[in-house]
């Protein structure tokens, strides 16, 4: 981790009443600094302490009220304090290395460890946990708790020296400000070799990069916007088009964007599928958000039934849903985001799950969504300058599943391997392998008395709602190296 410069400025946003702040790393701290560790030892005999606490509480009990003395509770010495130099303290805790932050609403500094320590052997036994070593994290969703989640290295960026590329498009008159990925990476950034800036902007400037350059670091990236509209919808074949008037492209698109698939005639569905197959044919890989209202809703005669999104439908793209962690507080294991869009199910989903809505509110002979899914909620962002906690919305997670495919690219290059290209017939052949299989949840639908506003639910294998799951970096290279 290199140094970064100190933060000046208190970034604090009022989230729901109460201020969320950044602690930002200056660095490694001088081996022979001292450290105050907290050492919180065992205790003895809580199944008695139990009894006494029922005891006194309970007015059925003799002992009602009959509180203890603190002589009666024998505490003993739980809490011994011990003054360490950081490589004594790095020695005794194998695991922990110490960097100084500072943050907080008064700007004070700390020293702290960001990764997890482990305690000796002959220690462990004694002691429930060592305080005043973990580093004090932003609540939420940044680029360094995706490389924890999806076990990304500091090591797993781009050359810088190869023909590797990545994009995202940006549609809705909606602009990219270079000042915004600045600050976002001088926050965010300081863990990971990366771009400094877009390596080319095709059209007006986008707005959707942070991500993509965070899980596809150091690799060149392109931003790609299409301004106007198709009949007040995004227009997605302009943007198409534009590319195919470029000579050189990136390899990996990722788009956050998609329309009511009702809202489009079925002839420009099928002109804009074209131009997908042609994109696909050169060797691109294409990856749109499913969306951010589940299985969606609409109302035919008088009947409701779910709502497809496009090109998030699409047969020839990978469409990416949500998840968020289990617990939001804390790196865990995922479950659905309950706004991922999905839905239209395949034959082997239909066989194995118990847990479908009536048939008569989806296409059960049409095309599958999602193909993957990433985390969705909970983004730190950068906007006008200002880190923004709490964003959520697939068009978090597809950047995010992007950025990772243009690292795996980046290997297949440097192996003299042709390019990943349409991803989904080799992911489906290999039933997800290099994936985490995400299969708790449900996503939302209609708010209606016959599905209670539950679409689709998770479980093992594919589903309409995660695909077939979240990335695990090093297992999903393996498996996308092999022949």
């Amino acid at each position: 981790m290199g140094h970064q410069a100190c933060l000046l400025g208190l970034l604090a946003l009022v989230i729901n009443g109460q201020c969320m702040y950044i602690w930002v790393s200056l660095g490694r701290v001088d081996p022979e600094e001292e450290l105050s560790l907290t050492f919180a030892l065992k205790q003895q005999n809580l199944g008695r302490l139990l009894e006494l606490v029922q005891a006194v509480s309970d007015p059925s009990s003799p002992q009602y009220i009959k509180y203890l003395t603190l002589e009666d509770l024998e505490p003993g010495t739980v809490i011994q304090t011990c003054r360490l130099s950081v490589w004594q303290a790095e020695l005794l805790l194998p695991g922990a290395e110490f960097y100084r932050y500072v943050g907080g609403p008064t700007e004070i500094r700390v020293v702290r460890s960001p990764h997890p320590y482990q305690l000796p052997q002959a220690l462990a036994p004694h002691v429930d946990f060592v305080g005043g070593l973990q580093r004090p994290e932003p609540q939420g969703v940044t680029p360094s708790v995706l490389c924890q989640r999806y076990n990304l290295t500091a090591q797993d960026v781009g050359s810088g020296t190869i023909n590797n590329s990545q994009a995202c498009a940006q549609f809705l008159e909606q602009y990219f400000h270079d000042s915004n990925l600045t600050e976002f990476m001088r926050l965010f950034g300081g863990d990971f070799a990366h771009q400094a800036s877009v390596a080319r902007v095709v059209g007006k400037q986008g707005r959707d990069v942070e991500y993509l350059m965070s899980a596809g670091a150091n690799i060149s990236t392109w931003v790609n916007s299409s301004p106007g509209w198709h009949e007040v919808q995004e227009p997605f074949l302009q943007w198409i088009l534009l590319l195919s008037n470029e000579s050189t492209l990136p390899h990996v698109y990722t788009v956050s964007y998609g329309d009511d698939e009702d809202s489009l005639s079925s002839i420009y569905i099928q002109r804009v599928n074209t131009e997908f197959m042609k994109a696909t044919a050169l060797g691109l890989t294409l990856l749109f958000a499913s969306g951010d209202t589940g299985a969606g809703c609409w109302s035919v005669s008088g009947r409701h039934k779910f709502r497809p999104s496009f090109p998030a439908s699409s047969p020839y793209i990978t469409t990416v849903g949500g998840t968020s962690f289990r617990n939001p507080f804390l790196i865990t294991n995922e479950v659905v985001d309950y706004i991922s869009g999905g839905g239209f199910t395949v034959a082997q989903f239909l066989k194995s799950s118990s847990h479908l809505p009536p048939s008569s509110y989806f296409n059960a002979s049409g095309g599958a969504y999602p193909d993957v899914a990433a985390l969705s909620d909970g983004y730190w962002v950068v906007s006008n300058n200002v880190p923004i906690p709490w964003v959520s919305g697939t068009s978090a997670s597809t950047p995010v599943f992007g950025g990772i495919l243009s690292l795996i690219n980046e290997h297949r290059i440097l192996n003299g391997q042709p390019l990943l290209g349409f991803l989904n017939p080799r992911l489906y052949q290999q039933h997800g392998a290099g994936l985490f299989d995400e299969t708790h949840g449900c996503h939302e639908s209609c708010l209606n008395e016959e599905v209670e506003g539950q679409g689709f639910c998770s479980g093992p294998g594919w589903d309409p709602v995660t695909g077939w799951g979240t990335p695990s970096f090093p297992a999903l290279l393996k498996t996308l190296l092999n022949p």
